[in-house]
């Protein structure tokens, strides 16, 4: 699988790109990440990307000259390839979206920055546009590491065990159970006997009661949708 990510900002992926899964992935040619300054498109000598938003407003906005012809560089005629750009306006980010790019073969991601970038860029260029939450960060950079992250994960091969990424939190629509390993006890808490007592029907029985728990104290909203 192929990321492009257009940023003003590539240095930010370097140690991500470097560490635990994403690397591991990246050695196994599982994964592969293009880091596109989109600075470099500009038309002006300064290599501004920014201007004032029409109608006024404090922020600036990306300009469209430059996305689009990055874009356009990537796409190399191929205008199949998604585009996405992180935005507090986007759907929800959910695994279900992540599983579903992680079957793709190609990727690209806009990181946008300042105010928001031009709205022709959304309306022409943008196939999906994702949200990370109900917040605001400074830009799309950290947004794309964790989707990236997400997807890396879920390549064949990447993973020693698969089966560790399908009893995952939202794998079956709910959050995951509690976990426990070494020492039995610690500071007077003990792991739970039936995780001790080798009876697997048991185990999975407790599990899921302890994932339909967790779900309804924490986002009942899931059960809600099931």
């Amino acid at each position: 699988m192929r990321f492009d990510v257009l940023t003003l900002f590539p240095a930010m992926f370097h140690s991500f790109l470097e560490g635990s899964i994403v690397a591991k992935a990246i050695k196994k040619d599982a994964l592969e990440v293009s880091l596109v300054d989109f600075r470099d498109f500009t038309f002006l000598k300064s290599r501004q990307v920014d201007d004032y938003p029409y109608g006024g407003e404090a922020g600036m906005v990306i300009k469209p000259e430059p996305v689009f012809r990055a874009v356009e560089f990537l796409q190399d005629n191929d205008k199949s390839i998604p585009l996405i750009y992180f935005t507090p306006q986007g759907r929800p980010l959910t695994q279900a979206i992540v599983k579903q790019y992680a079957k793709e073969e190609r990727v690209m991601i806009l990181c946008g920055h300042y105010k928001d970038v031009d709205q022709r860029v959304r309306d022409t260029l943008v196939t999906d546009e994702i949200s990370l939450g109900d917040y605001v960060l400074s830009g799309g950079e950290l947004p794309a590491m964790c989707f990236i992250d997400a997807c890396a994960r879920l390549q064949p091969g990447v993973l020693k065990d698969i089966e560790s990424a399908n009893s995952d939190s939202f794998e079956d629509s709910i959050l995951g159970y509690p976990y426990y390993t070494r020492p039995v006890e610690y500071q007077g808490m003990k792991v739970p006997e039936v995780l001790l007592s080798g009876n697997h029907k048991k185990i999975q029985e407790w599990r899921k009661q302890k994932a339909l728990e967790l779900t309804r104290q924490r986002r009942s909203d899931l059960l809600d949708e099931k």
